[in-house]
């Protein structure tokens, strides 16, 4: 594993930020996360090859018209047509104060809404704060204020339980009940949640963790068990199941970064998110195994090589399971997202 020093990857979100979080709609940018698991992971000569492909399709950023002030904010919490004025607002937030505080101060709130933007936002401020414990920079505290305000913007709540059971997630991940209707986009399925039955029983029977100081490894825990269930569901939605692991892996990013009395509440949100893009894109049959033989390096090397945004992220997010694990059903989620084109 490599630290990220300024260079090609700051240069990259320079790029970046002269594009929108969006395009076609309301598809979300990976590019930033995508360039910062790409350096962090020893493979920074790939980054602006990669960042020219994958710039041809994006949209430029909009422009603020409406300056937000931290009274009215609250008040357009998941209004996406304020995307730039949320975007702007956390750039000055983070240029006037330590990027630390901006996060712990936002975070509590963003929380409940962590499926925003189909869970990119806090996937992107996760990648974002890895990059700033690296190294403070003024761009890599543009790319925090930009993942903040999308997750702003897009905040969706996502209706849980809280985990108070005795269940570990490994034995839940294959049983999330599905929503009714297994159609439409993500925001369609995810309000079907309040009458899908079993949901509100499901979540709850997990076990939490015992105290604060449990909460990193438990999520270790989540993230472990949605990688090394990809192979077998993948088929219901290969892109879509990627953030059953990656949600949660975004908020162990971010947790070593924030108060130790928000890490409880950010363990159940991480897992109120996994479950739900479970419960969205899970298949009614699971399929087999699909073993691999190949090495850890040279999986990494077969997810490089297909550069599929999605498939970058979920190899990042799988051999760090399989670097705890060992198991070579995490090597097998990379090789299973290349093979179906995640």
């Amino acid at each position: 594993m490599h630290t990220i020093t300024s260079g090609t990857y700051d240069e990259a979100l320079e790029r970046f930020h002269r594009t929108g979080p969006e395009f076609d709609g309301w598809l979300s940018n990976h590019g930033p996360m995508v360039v910062e698991v790409l350096s962090r992971r020893g493979s920074g000569d790939t980054v602006h090859r990669w960042t020219d492909d994958y710039t041809r399709r994006l949209e430029p950023m909009p422009r603020s018209t409406r300056p937000m002030t931290p009274e009215s904010a609250i008040e357009s919490l998941g209004d996406h047509t304020r995307l730039a004025d949320w975007i702007s607002f956390f750039e000055h937030r983070v240029a006037d104060e330590p990027w630390t505080e901006v996060l712990a101060s936002w975070w509590p709130v963003l929380l409940p809404g962590i499926v925003a933007g189909a869970t990119h936002g806090v996937i992107r401020v996760g990648h974002a704060v890895e990059s700033l414990r690296a190294e403070d920079n003024g761009v890599r505290r543009r790319e925090l204020a930009a993942g903040l305000g999308y997750w702003a913007a897009r905040w969706q709540r996502v209706v849980a339980a809280p985990p108070r059971g005795s269940q570990a997630a490994q034995e839940l991940m294959m049983s999330v009940p599905r929503v009714p209707r297994q159609d439409g986009g993500i925001r369609d399925r995810l309000a079907q949640l309040p009458v899908t039955t079993g949901w509100g029983e499901h979540g709850a029977s997990l076990r939490p963790p015992e105290s604060d100081i449990d909460v990193p490894a438990a999520l270790e825990s989540l993230v472990d068990a949605a990688v090394i269930a990809y192979p077998r569901i993948a088929v219901g939605s290969p892109t879509m199941l990627v953030h059953a692991a990656t949600a949660p892996h975004a908020v162990a990013r971010a947790i070593p970064s924030l108060p130790q009395h928000m890490w409880r509440a950010s363990f159940d949100a991480a897992w109120a998110a996994s479950s739900a893009v479970l419960a969205a894109y899970r298949p009614a049959v699971a399929d087999e195994d699909k073993p691999t033989t190949l090495s850890a390096e040279d999986a990494w090397h077969v997810a490089v090589d297909n550069g599929g945004e999605h498939v970058v992220k979920l190899a990042d997010s799988s051999l760090e399971v399989y670097a705890r694990t060992h198991d070579p059903r995490a090597l097998a989620a990379i090789t299973t997202a290349v093979s179906l084109d995640a």
